[in-house]
C-alpha cells in the first residue's frame, strides 16, 4: 500500500465531502483505539474543524488514559482541533436502573446494554455533530464494516461518512505509524469497550484481524471444505458473521404493496 498516498487521499476526500455538503468539518468519538485515533488524524489534517468526543461509559482506565492522551496530543499538533469529554456513565446508569431486567430471564441482557452504550454515544455525536455543523464520522474498517459487521446498527455504525472503511485493521496500523499515533494506541490489543469486563476483539470474534482478512479475502471464491486446521475454522468463524451481518448493510426491507391493492 502507497501509505502517504493514501493518507492524502483520504485528507481530501474529507475535505472535499465536507465542502460539497456545507459542513464545517468533522466530529468523531475518541475511544483509545488505533481506529478513532487514524480518523482523527486525518480529519484534521483537512484544517477544518475537528471536534474529538471522549464518550466514556463505565470506561476501564487504560482506554480512557490513551483516549486523552491522543486526544491532548492532537491538539497541541493542529490549531482546528478541540476537545470535549461528556461523561455517559450517570446517563447509562440511569437507562439501566429505569428498564429493570431479570438477567436469568433474559441470556442477551449483556449484548443488549453493550449496543445500548454504543447508541447513546451515537446520539450525543449527532447532538454535538448538529450544534456545530460538522459531520459524524465514521471510525469502521473494512473487516468491522463489510467482513464481519463488527459494530453497533444505529450506534457506532451510524455516520455520515466513512474514511477508513475500504482499509483493513492491517493497512490502519500503517496508517497509524505514519501519522505518528502515540506508541501506547498502536500496541494496545483492539477492543469495543463495550462490557464493563474488557472484552478484546479477538476474543468476541474468535479470530485476529489478521485471520479475518485472509478469510475475507478468499470467501467469495471458496467454501470451508477447501481447507483444513486453522483456516478452516477461521473460514467458518468469518462466513458465520459475514451471514449474520447482512442486516446491518442491506437496505430495510420495505413492504411493496400490490398495485391492486391501492385501488
Amino acid at each position: 500500500m502507497q501509505t502517504q498516498a493514501v493518507i492524502e487521499h483520504i485528507v481530501h476526500w474529507l475535505k472535499d465531502y465536507a465542502t460539497k455538503a456545507h459542513a464545517k468539518g468533522f466530529v468523531i468519538g475518541i475511544s483509545g483505539g488505533i481506529d478513532s485515533a487514524v480518523v482523527s488524524i486525518l480529519a484534521a489534517k483537512t484544517g477544518l474543524n475537528t471536534m474529538l468526543i471522549e464518550l466514556p461509559i463505565r470506561q476501564h482506565p487504560d482506554q480512557v488514559n490513551r483516549a486523552q492522551t491522543h486526544m491532548q496530543q492532537l491538539a497541541e499538533r493542529f490549531d482546528n482541533v478541540s476537545n470535549l469529554r461528556v461523561d455517559l456513565t450517570p446517563t447509562f446508569n440511569q437507562f439501566v436502573n429505569d428498564n429493570p431486567v431479570d438477567a436469568t430471564e433474559f441470556a442477551n441482557l449483556d449484548l443488549a446494554l453493550a449496543n445500548a452504550r454504543s447508541r447513546l454515544r451515537m446520539v450525543t455525536l449527532y447532538y454535538y455533530g448538529q450544534l456545530h455543523g460538522l459531520l459524524v464520522t465514521g471510525t469502521g474498517n473494512k473487516i468491522e464494516d463489510f467482513g464481519v459487521g463488527f459494530f453497533t446498527k444505529y450506534g457506532d455504525g451510524g455516520v455520515d461518512l466513512s474514511p477508513i472503511a475500504d482499509l483493513t485493521k492491517t493497512q490502519v496500523y500503517q496508517l497509524a505509524k505514519a501519522l505518528g499515533v502515540d506508541d501506547s494506541i498502536q500496541t494496545a490489543v483492539p477492543t469495543d469497550g463495550l462490557w464493563d469486563e474488557e472484552r478484546t476483539d479477538e476474543s468476541q470474534m474468535g479470530a485476529t484481524y489478521p485471520e479475518l482478512e485472509w478469510a475475507m479475502s478468499v470467501h467469495a471464491d471458496h467454501n470451508a471444505a477447501d481447507f483444513t486446521g486453522r483456516q478452516q475454522e477461521v473460514f467458518q468463524i468469518y462466513d458465520r458473521l459475514h451471514r449474520a451481518m447482512q442486516h446491518k448493510i442491506n437496505p430495510i426491507p420495505v413492504c411493496v404493496i400490490p398495485e391492486n391493492l391501492h385501488q
